[in-house]
């Protein structure tokens, strides 16, 4: 466990890092005593200051929510991380890549809430009653951690490695698909570089949405109405350059695209 004051410096690394495009070395390298609540406190203190300055927090995303990821990173739950106004982006609007250190792009079915979750004893019918859509979407995705050598606390700590995320148009009921058996596919420049399925975000997108509703209550946080809810990518990352112009189809949802200059 570190002490507030070891928590505020690293936020404040962090957040210069974000900032400068600068990147830092693993906290975890500097500070191997760092655990999981030191890591959420420490994503929270840059959260609130970015909420301070004007910023709103329109959503969450879940990351690590693959077996495979999990495996990797020596865990066995997923992490979570805030999604901010200033972290949306458009179809229609190229990104400038060279805001970011280490841009990659996942593929999600994203939900957009039409109610507010309940905290510790969410379900999946909890999270299927309230949602008012699944959307197609993009999640841009960063580290201001040299190289993406990263541990679970530090992808943690910096908000799970959250940069910026697209809606795609479509809007489906739940009660209209199945949620579990949207296949993906990924083209860059019109090449199929990944394709994935619904059904690799914990077996179900459905049940990453519940468990960060129970998880967040834990830190003060809630799911509400009109959230955006990013629950894990259907593929594996993709390496963002210049130049690049992403699209996902999905079955039955719809496609959403992602360009950068």
């Amino acid at each position: 466990m570190l002490s507030v004051a070891t928590r505020d410096e690293l936020a404040a690394d962090l957040a210069q890092a974000e900032r400068s495009r600068e990147p830092i070395a693993p906290l975890t390298s500097a500070h191997p005593d760092i655990d999981v609540v030191d890591a959420y406190e420490i994503q929270l203190i840059n959260i609130r200051q970015r909420v301070a300055e004007g910023a709103r927090v329109l959503g969450h995303k879940v990351g690590l929510s693959s077996k495979a990821m999990q495996q990797m990173m020596g865990v066995d739950e997923p992490d979570y991380g805030h999604l901010l106004d200033e972290m949306q982006v458009f179809e229609d609007v190229p990104v400038k890549a060279d805001r970011f250190l280490y841009p990659r792009v996942e593929v999600e079915v994203g939900f957009i809430l039409a109610a507010d979750l309940p905290g510790a004893g969410c379900t999946e019918e909890d999270v299927l009653a309230a949602t008012e859509a699944l959307v197609p979407s993009i999640e841009l995705i960063d580290t201001r951690i040299t190289d993406w050598k990263i541990a679970l606390c530090d992808t943690i700590a910096d908000n799970a490695s959250s940069a910026g995320y697209v809606l795609g148009k479509a809007r489906v009921s739940p009660a209209d698909i199945d949620v579990t058996a949207i296949d993906a596919v990924l083209t860059r420049n019109g090449e199929v570089i990944a394709e994935g399925r619904s059904d690799a975000v914990l077996g179900n997108p459905v049940t990453a949405v519940a468990w960060l509703a129970r998880k967040v209550e834990s830190f003060g946080v809630r799911l509400r109405q009109g959230d955006v809810v990013l629950p894990g990518s259907c593929t594996k990352a993709i390496d963002a350059r210049p130049g690049d112009d992403f699209v996902a189809e999905f079955t039955g949802l719809g496609s959403v695209r992602l360009s950068f200059e």
